[in-house]
């Protein structure tokens, strides 16, 4: 009578467990034998600290590789907690496995630290390194395994990063309803392995490497988002206080506020002097930098420009338009202006070969670093109006266009505005791209195609300012 109990009582956990189950243990047991027995390892790391009171200590630093066992271990941990939380279960067994399989990943995670000896307290300030955390890992290793396409990290701070973090109660979820909390990366960074390693190669607790192009040409590549890092962001040596909100919209910033090492320029004046046109390190647009009004004093006949004014788009929700977006290359201009009329304006853009987004912050405005592959940081229906100019051209191509398109349209509020400001294209193309804005199915109050003149290429603009339906 007891036999068909027991069997039953199997299959409350998930196909496959105890097999993935054994392997775990299987593979705990050598580790656990390297560590805990008395033979010398010849990879362990012994360093000696002298303490204030002058008497020598001797820390053991755990080796990479034994730390990423664990790591792995926790992960395969967390797999099959996974599969446990994901089971139907008849009864309380299958939640009383995982949370011992819990215990078992925590114990773990201590394990390790207790036997690299953690922070010592006595001896260190913050401002030291952690044994512990430090890498040592080989950087001129090989990315790429031979015969074989699979990339792989060498960083051991990215290791660390990437290691799942357990909450610090045992067997309790926090606030957000887990367990432990999984850092990420994005999907190309296994793709761009030694440029991530690059990027991850610093000491914890120093500062950071100027680095910050290395950082933005592997976001712009799909890297997004990048890893976080625990070292102190550089700021110029001579930083002086920025100037107050009345004031600074419309002036020029200190050069001392701006770290230029990573910049063709050098100084603000090199980038709005003529005579640096071309030698800026900069191109999408060569009056960024002018911080006038001179480039919304415009034109507004209809056969010949293809811009709105603010106030004649604002015009069209009065007193509704309170937050939003400009998605362009820009110093903040358009939201300075805005600001003038109590909008509120987020400036996406990178720093396209000059400091775009230290200029926007010192102008008392809100920077957005973001590359044209993120998705965008606001949840849904929250933004009254997106405004995009001289960004979204004809280089892009429809399937991107379209992913961008609908995330705007995601957190665009209903009866929000799209502000499409001089899309650019070929004439032989104006029908496609017409046709990815129409399956928006947006409301159309403001429209205008004119050509294209600065250039001989048979070449329109496309201004639209458009309507999010009411969608139930």
């Amino acid at each position: 009578m007891q036999k068909p109990n027991v069997s039953k009582s199997r299959k409350w956990l998930p196909a496959g467990l105890p097999v993935m189950l054994c392997l775990c243990l299987l593979a705990s047991i050598p580790t656990v034998t390297i560590l805990c027995s008395n033979i010398f390892y010849t990879q362990f790391v012994f360093r000696t600290t002298t303490s204030k009171a002058g008497i020598s200590q001797v820390q053991f630093v755990l080796p990479h590789s034994l730390r990423n066992q664990i790591s792995d271990l926790q992960k395969k941990v967390g797999v099959l907690l996974e599969q446990l939380r994901g089971a139907s279960a008849e009864s309380k067994a299958v939640a009383s496995f995982a949370d011992q399989l819990l215990h078992i990943a925590v114990s773990l995670d201590k394990f390790a630290e207790s036997l690299s000896g953690s922070y010592d307290s006595s001896s260190s300030g913050m401002n030291e390194v952690s044994v512990v955390d430090e890498d040592l890992s080989d950087h001129g290793e090989s990315e790429i395994d031979q015969g074989s396409d699979t990339h792989r990290f060498n960083s051991g701070e990215l290791h660390n990063y990437t290691a799942l973090k357990l909450n610090r109660l045992i067997g309790k979820k926090n606030f957000l309803g887990v367990e432990a909390i999984s850092p990420s990366v994005g999907l190309t960074c296994a793709s761009m392995s030694s440029s991530v390693n690059h990027f991850m190669d610093y000491k914890i607790y120093r500062m950071c490497p100027d680095d910050w192009d290395i950082a933005q040409k592997v976001m712009i590549s799909g890297c997004d988002p990048l890893p976080r890092r625990r070292c102190f962001s550089k700021t110029p040596p001579r930083f002086s206080k920025p100037l107050p909100i009345n004031s600074s919209l419309w002036s020029q910033p200190t050069d001392t506020n701006i770290l230029w090492s990573r910049y063709k320029c050098k100084d603000y004046s090199c980038l709005v002097s003529n005579e640096t046109l071309g030698k800026r390190g900069f191109f999408k647009c060569s009056n960024c930098f002018d911080l006038s009004k001179r480039g919304w004093e415009i034109s507004t006949n209809e056969s010949t420009s293809a811009e709105f004014t603010i106030d004649e788009v604002l015009r069209l929700k009065p007193g509704e338009i309170r937050i939003g977006l400009d998605f362009s290359p820009t110093t903040g201009t358009f939201a300075a202006l805005m600001k003038e009329r109590n909008v509120t304006i987020a400036s996406a853009t990178l720093n396209l070969g000059a400091p775009f987004n230290e200029v926007i912050a010192l102008r008392g405005l809100l920077p957005l670093y973001l590359s044209i592959g993120s998705r965008l940081p606001f949840f849904d229906s929250t933004l009254d109006i997106i405004h995009s100019t001289l960004f979204l051209d004809g280089w892009i191509g429809l399937d991107l266009l379209q992913f961008v398109l609908f995330d705007w349209d995601r957190v665009l509020r209903p009866q929000g505005l799209l502000w499409v400001d001089r899309f650019f294209c070929k004439r032989d193309d104006l029908k496609i791209y017409l046709n990815e804005f129409s399956r928006l199915h947006y409301k159309k109050l403001l429209w205008r195609i004119v050509p294209k003149t600065d250039r001989s290429e048979d070449e329109l603009y496309i201004s639209a300012v458009l309507e999010k339906p009411l969608r139930s």
